[in-house]
């Protein structure tokens, strides 16, 4: 299978790469004070954002705390193909779903895996590299629902903060920027991209940048890889400042709870070593655990539903709906065969040249993750008034060859046993994969504690598919994908479905009929690794949300949460971009900073 090829076949890379060097992780092992004017839980993908930006006060001292360890050591980290392998590893925290009753038939107990990284860098250090921003109007509908000062206008100039814009038809664009701690580049590492790009021009639809003026249409996909390497936040945005005196970072440290007393969060408490420890914090608490981490711990710590926690005899601080309005988005699969050998195989990774090339200049296949293309759009379903798209393909330049799983190469989906054999029957070296993606599920889900132990993984509901309005678009979505299919380009490639369905499994259903297709969406549509909103943002007034517009936690002082669980709602596309975004607004609202005057004055020239 294709995920042990790599393995086998890394071994000279990682050694040129990393062979040689010196313990840069030094800055990991000072010793730690008792009190810090900022404690930050959890190194990812905003966490690092917001170490990187308070520790540029000298007069603050900021405390970084990671439950695992460092991005470091494993070397798998870096290399863009091999991030499958990350997943149940120690730098994952491997979370399932409990059973689904719409959803996840093809899986053991209907039960989702969802990981999530548990590194330096979080989720940004196991994820794709898909850099999406989101649709303009995903933001503008926030301050519509009274989230005021996060409309697109007044995220863009962070967005723009973040970028150093490398790819060269966009770096004079208003809409993108130099400078700034994250490369994005190009993904383009065989030749489908071009096949991609002129199918779905022939069905009328133009080439846009994903992150400009307009979103709907076809993209190729930017992402943050320099040099063929991941560039994770750990790696754009704590390396750089990880020897700053003021900043200290404490890795494989969970912390169990926030400290609470008269409505102020005054510190934390988290084991290392096998010992607790207590830290205090003299200005602010900020909790950036994640969409799943932090609700947890919010609970853990007496924030949430009053009625959920006085069941587990949990003191209560603040009656809060944490861990509710669960949005993620799902993915569903189609696999085509072609005639020729086009996409990555297991014949490729083996190839010692393609090995020699990314060793040389970091391209070639190894520099990137499977995916090449996006295309956005919006379905006919139900309002036909949306601005921002509501379904997303994602075309995948991979083999499922193996016995993996059928959805991507390598990726663990909880699949049964039965469908894993089908799919080692059926898989090709000549294949490639579409993703149909439901980009705003009307499904909701959400998250709740299992009992009062840290350790213990929280219940987590995503409520998938519950509304059949979401398996509607998921089913337009996949007639788009027939449609591309049945273009020239996909046609001189002898493009051909690859089914999924067999005995027991949907085949029943008339082939190709809605119900059909309904089955399949059922059994096999799996997370996107996007989970949001289990902390949302809102209104004072607003009742459904946990944390203010300037991210405070209501009803208590001094804490805040800065990451994907704010989210208002899921945004349109992969959720790593706005997260970091959320990460540098936060940055400003804790230091009552505004960074960004120079991007305001860019952006004036735009239609916005």
């Amino acid at each position: 299978m294709l995920s042990k090829v790599i393995v086998l076949c890394l071994g000279l890379i990682l050694a040129a790469l990393f062979g040689q060097r010196t313990d840069p992780d030094i800055f990991l092992h000072v010793k730690l004070n008792s009190s810090y004017d900022y404690i930050i839980v959890g190194a990812g993908s905003a966490g690092s954002v917001i170490a990187n930006r308070l520790s540029e006060d000298t007069n603050v001292t900021v405390l970084l705390v990671e439950a695992g360890g460092s991005e470091l050591e494993h070397d798998y980290i870096p290399i863009p193909l091999a991030t499958p392998l990350l997943q149940q590893t120690d730098i994952d925290w491997s979370f399932y779903t409990a059973p689904q009753q719409t959803a996840l038939k093809a899986m053991k107990e209907q039960r989702g895996y969802w990981p999530r990284g548990r590194v330096l860098g979080g989720s940004s250090s196991i994820n794709h590299m898909i850099y999406v921003r989101g649709s303009r109007h995903d933001f503008d509908q926030w301050e519509k629902e009274g989230v005021m000062g996060w409309s697109y206008e007044e995220v863009l100039p962070y967005f723009l903060k973040i970028e150093d814009m490398k790819i060269e038809d966009l770096v004079n664009s208003a809409y993108h920027s130099t400078g700034g701690y994250l490369p994005l580049t190009k993904t383009k590492a065989t030749s489908l991209p071009n096949i991609y790009q002129r199918a779905v021009a022939e069905l009328g639809y133009k080439t846009v940048d994903v992150n400009g003026e307009e979103m709907i249409g076809y993209s190729h996909i930017q992402s943050n890889v320099l040099r063929g390497q991941r560039w994770g936040t750990a790696t754009a945005y704590l390396r750089p400042v990880i020897g700053r005196s003021n900043l200290h970072i404490s890795t494989q440290s969970l912390v169990t709870k926030i400290l609470i007393e008269n409505k102020i969060a005054i510190g934390i408490e988290m084991i290392k070593n096998g010992r607790k420890m207590i830290f205090s914090a003299n200005k602010e608490v900020v909790l950036s655990a994640g969409a799943v981490n932090s609700p947890h711990l919010l609970m853990l710590s007496g924030i949430g539903p009053k009625e959920h926690l006085e069941k587990l005899k949990i003191n209560v601080h603040a009656d809060l709906p944490v861990g509710e309005n669960l949005e993620d988005h799902m993915f569903f699969f189609m696999k085509y065969k072609t005639a020729d050998e086009l996409s990555v195989s297991i014949k490729s990774t083996k190839s010692w040249w393609n090995i020699l090339k990314y060793y040389l200049t970091g391209e070639g296949i190894y520099s990137f993750a499977g995916n090449e293309g996006l295309l956005f759009d919006k379905s006919t379903q139900g309002n036909h008034s949306l601005l921002y798209p509501d379904y997303q393909l994602q075309f995948y330049s991979g083999t499922s060859k193996g016995n993996d799983v059928p959805a991507d190469t390598g990726l663990t989906f909880n699949f049964n046993e039965s469908v894993l054999e089908v799919a080692a029957r059926r898989s090709d070296d000549n294949e490639i994969l579409i993703f149909p993606m439901l980009l705003h599920p009307k499904s909701i889900g959400s998250i709740k504690l299992k009992s009062r132990d840290p350790f213990d993984h929280p219940l987590i509901n995503p409520n998938y598919l519950s509304q059949q309005d979401d398996v509607n678009i998921l089913i337009e979505a996949v007639r788009k994908v027939q449609s591309i299919v049945k273009t020239k380009p996909f046609q001189e490639i002898g493009a051909t479905l690859n089914r999924l369905d067999y005995e027991g499994v949907c085949d029943k259903e008339e082939f190709d009929s809605d119900a059909y297709w309904e089955c399949l969406i059922r059994h096999y549509s799996v997370t996107a690794y996007h989970p949001t909103c289990t902390c949302r943002i809102g209104s004072t007034n607003d009742q459904t949300s946990v944390v203010d517009t300037k991210l405070r936690v209501k009803g208590i002082r001094s804490l805040r949460i800065a990451d994907a669980s704010v989210m208002r709602h899921v945004t349109s596309g992969n959720t790593n971009a706005p997260t970091i975004m959320i990460g540098e607004k936060a940055s400003d609202l804790i230091r009552g900073k505004d960074t960004v005057s120079k991007f305001r004055k860019q952006i004036k020239q735009l239609r916005l």
